[in-house]
């Protein structure tokens, strides 16, 4: 049951106004039971001084493509109300006219536009409004005999409104319909939400909640006859076995998925709830009937996909080709649902499925980015608890296929997308960087991140991985970078980090074989302890994380790209580092090796050579740079001023730029390069490639 989160000590440190309305509206969004990701909108009436320091009477509402949970005051519009008033007497006006009107009534043409539903909460004669998608109110709505229940539950205190899309001619109907009924409390939108007031924030808000909690007593007391969801039809997999599944399959439905080249992001949700519902005997029918509201239309599309697969009698590849044909039918289906419905100018979204269910397994989600995969699945979650009410209630209803379609292309809901970042050059894209925590990991890491790319920085100094990771993610969001401690001599501690890369993101499309380190010796002096490390962490750590990456792209399909860090020393004899020499060859040709191999499947190998990079490196931070430096009969604070002389070009080498040839090669770019090796070295002549 939903809470009443009000704190009234909380209450009395906010400045009244506009910090009023923030806090009532981060408190509403902060309970997905009671308001959707990026749906429900909230206002307050109040008196403000405009540029001609004369006091007007305005609204502050919610600004379009901003989220209650988390909206800050500059995330709200506020409209002269004297503008807006002459609407109330129109008997009709059309989404581009209101739009283009209400753009005029802006106190301060700063502001967000504003909300889709503004005209609602302006036509309401009261200080504080609040709009909201909760579960059990939704459930109520979308029930085949809602509004008889609804008279069962809230008696006179209620206006019905049948479904209309958001907009002027809604707008009227509510504010009619409480206009008629002078006991009236709430407003109840078929297929859609609720509408409560009051002459505070407060008691706005306790009626919001107060509301809630009596329908969700009232359906609770309707299922104690009822059978959530018809009862278990699957077992669901032990939590072990859903991993491991899990980390097979979800590469493999990223490449299906994938579409003209556009990819996406994967992440699923095996919690108790999800499990409960694609393990029931109604999942499948009651899944394809359509959205429990109109906001989850852009995010979920109309319908899930349901894989038709039985986990205690079908094996993996079973579930591949269940998941292959559903898929391949699922994008059939869809784009002739655009055909049958669009309009001239509309463009198709990708037609794969956002939300995919999977008995035994879980939810599957899909999305440009993490966050967006996370909303799809965090709506859906919204999508199960209703239709569990619904059930309890009656028949579960949802919008036909023409308003779906209405709603999922309406030029004001994608006006909201219009607002996110434009794609990077490595958006939806998964780079897995080792020897994530060091100079070169770490710069390569932020670069990539910066340009859209999802990081799993790998290392066995798990500690400064996580650092980097934290700094990327209070960067560019949460989930855009993800640390894994990984021995890369260990063939299982990587094939552990790429089922988790896979349960993820999805898999992964670009990896950075970067882990090192460094050891100087006369030939006659070198070891075979010193021989073997060198050869287990270059030679063998590099083919083992490779060997994983190509087999994790082969089952995505959809190409990918290696980059190796070689050295200078990978062509060139380096005095007293015969071991680190042998092996830097060893990568390079092990890197065209691949590359020779990777063509057919799309996965490009090519390897950097770089030189003395000094800055932020662990390796010269050991014993290396005092073994180098007595190679050259220097001191070691001397060192970065004698591989500047040697260089033709008199530069340091720093790790932003090899990073940036790692992103070059990774790049669109450089599609059409492979088995290729670049020098950055500021051009040492000795290191020429021939």
């Amino acid at each position: 049951m939903v809470k009443n989160d009000w704190e009234v000590n909380k209450e009395k440190t906010i400045e009244p106004g506009l910090d009023e309305l923030v806090y009532r509206s981060n408190l509403i969004g902060s309970d997905r039971a009671v308001c959707n990701w990026g749906g429900g909108n909230t206002s307050m009436k109040t008196t403000e001084v405009d540029f001609r320091g004369e006091e007007v009477d305005m609204m502050w509402v919610k600004g379009s493509g901003s989220d209650l949970a988390t909206m800050k005051a500059e995330n709200f519009t506020a409209l002269r109300l004297a503008d807006i008033e002459p609407l109330r007497e129109r008997e009709e006006m059309s989404d581009e006219e209101m739009v283009a009107y209400l753009g005029h009534c802006m106190l301060d043409h700063t502001h967000p536009r504003a909300s889709i539903e503004t005209l609602l909460h302006a036509f309401l004669p009261f200080k504080h409004v609040d709009h909201t998608h909760p579960d059990a109110i939704i459930s109520l709505c979308c029930a085949d005999n809602g509004r008889q229940l609804a008279k069962e539950l809230f008696g006179d205190r209620f206006v019905w409104v049948p479904y209309i899309r958001p907009g002027f001619t809604l707008s009227k109907m509510i504010a009619d319909g409480v206009a008629a009924n002078p006991k009236a409390e709430l407003v109840l939108m078929e297929k859609h939400g609720l509408v409560v007031w009051g002459d505070t924030a407060k008691e706005s808000y306790d009626r919001t909640i107060a509301v809630i909690q009596e329908a969700e007593a009232f359906i609770e007391e309707k299922r104690s006859s009822s059978t959530v969801f018809g009862g278990q039809k699957s077992e669901p997999l032990t939590e072990d076995e859903r991993k491991t599944l899990l980390s097979q399959v979800m590469p493999y439905i990223r490449g299906k998925v994938a579409h003209d080249g556009t990819q996406m992001i994967l992440t699923y949700d095996d919690s108790d709830s999800i499990l409960e519902f694609v393990n029931s005997e109604q999942a499948k029918a009651l899944s394809q009937i359509g959205a429990a509201c109109p906001d989850h239309l852009v995010h979920t599309k109309r319908a899930p996909l349901f894989i038709e697969w039985e986990p205690q009698k079908e094996d993996r590849e079973g579930l591949k080709e269940a998941i292959s044909s559903g898929i391949s039918t699922y994008k059939e289906e869809y784009i002739a649902y655009f055909n049958r419905n669009q309009r001239e100018g509309d463009k198709m979204f990708e037609p794969s499925p956002r939300v995919i269910l999977i008995p035994g397994i879980g939810m599957v989600n899909t999305g440009k980015t993490l966050a967006n995969a996370k909303v799809s699945g965090g709506l859906y979650t919204r999508a199960i608890s209703v239709m569990r009410g619904t059930t309890a209630l009656g028949s579960f209803v949802s919008l036909n296929e023409k308003e779906s379609y209405e709603i999922e292309y309406w030029p004001l809901e994608l006006y909201k997308l219009l607002l996110a970042p434009k794609e990077a050059e490595f958006s939806r894209k998964v780079a897995f960087v080792t020897g994530g925590a060091g100079g070169i990991g770490s710069e390569t890491s932020r670069q990539f991140a910066s340009l859209g790319a999802h990081v799993i920085l790998a290392d066995l100094n798990i500690e400064g991985a996580e650092k980097i990771a934290a700094e990327i993610n209070n960067l560019y969001g949460e989930g855009q970078a993800l640390a894994l401690k990984m021995d890369v001599t260990n063939e299982q501690a990587i094939q552990a980090a790429f089922a988790t890369a896979a349960r993820t993101f999805g898999g992964v499309d670009i990896i950075v074989n970067n882990a090192g380190l460094a050891t100087s010796s006369p030939f006659d002096e070198t070891t075979l302890k010193e021989w073997q490390l060198n050869m287990d962490v270059l030679g063998t750590g590099y083919f083992l994380v490779a060997r994983e990456a190509f087999s994790q792209m082969k089952v995505q399909n959809t190409g990918g790209s290696m980059v190796f860090i070689g050295s200078k020393n990978s062509v060139y004899a380096g005095k007293n580092a015969s071991a680190y020499s042998a092996v830097k060859a060893l990568e390079a040709h092990l890197a065209r090796c691949i590359a020779a191999e990777g063509g057919e499947f799309g996965i490009r190998v090519n390897s950097v050579l770089p030189d003395a990079v000094l800055q932020g490196s662990a390796i010269w931070g050991s014993a290396w740079r005092e073994e180098r430096a007595a190679a050259y009969g220097i001191e070691p604070d001397e060192l970065e001023n004698h591989y500047k002389k040697r260089t033709t070009l008199g530069v340091n080498i720093y790790p932003a730029d090899i990073a940036e040839s790692i992103l070059f090669f990774a790049s669109t770019k450089a599609e059409k390069t492979t088995g290729c090796m670049l020098t950055v070295d500021g051009g040492v002549p000795a290191a020429f490639t021939r």
